[in-house]
């Protein structure tokens, strides 16, 4: 179908004042359709939403993917729609940890997934950062809480990155010839492990 064709489904079928260059521009990704629009387009290509967006990364993409409207997800998940929206409009996650459990259930939702479409891995990786650094114990419960995972298994990925790393250091020490540490050793290894310690943490887990 020609952009054109769309356009014109759009406005037949839904009512949609949609141009060819509207279209256009949607399939080289320079402006992105409404929810609205995005469902209407499906039903005139004959696919889910799912299947015209790219990697969801936001809860809204998400939930469309999905299919579901933001009052059936608030009730999945046991809040208010409006106190859902603004979430969902400001990419940052306030609910508890039970309706963050049910939110990656009703989007079948990994908990790296979760992170990212909350806004949440600036924080996961500060934690992450002070507690293989640092006594890792100590972050146990802000991980736990930060994260829809359970408690004992945040206890040993913890453990394992915190080792991991000491062990690290250790190595570039022994043969830095300039004595600094790791995270500032000509190789860079250290640092390079806090760079990546949140891929770290996911990959530890499992996940």
């Amino acid at each position: 179908m020609a952009p054109g064709h769309v356009a014109y489904g759009l406005g037949a079928q839904y009512g949609l004042r949609i141009t060819a260059e509207t279209v256009l521009a949607w399939e080289r990704g320079v402006a992105l359709p409404d929810e609205r629009e995005l469902k209407a387009l499906a039903g005139v290509l004959w696919c889910a939403p799912g299947e015209l967006l790219s990697e969801a990364s936001t809860l809204r993409e998400h939930r469309v993917a999905r299919g579901m409207s933001p009052e059936d997800l608030a009730r999945a998940v046991g809040m208010a729609p409006a106190a859902y929206l603004r979430i969902e409009e400001s990419g940052r996650w306030r609910g508890n940890e039970r309706q963050a459990s049910a939110l990656c259930t009703a989007l079948d939702l990994s908990a790296a997934q979760f992170l990212t479409a909350t806004g949440r891995n600036e924080e996961l990786a500060e934690l992450l950062n002070r507690a293989v650094t640092t006594r890792w114990q100590a972050y146990v419960k802000p991980v736990a809480k930060l994260v829809p995972l359970d408690r004992v298994l945040v206890e040993d990925v913890l453990a394992q990155l915190h080792a991991d790393y000491q062990a690290l250091t250790v190595s570039t020490l022994s043969w830095s010839s300039t004595g600094r540490d790791a995270a500032g050793a000509e190789g860079g290894t250290g640092q390079d492990f806090l760079d990546r310690v949140v891929e770290q943490f996911w990959r530890t887990a499992g996940l």
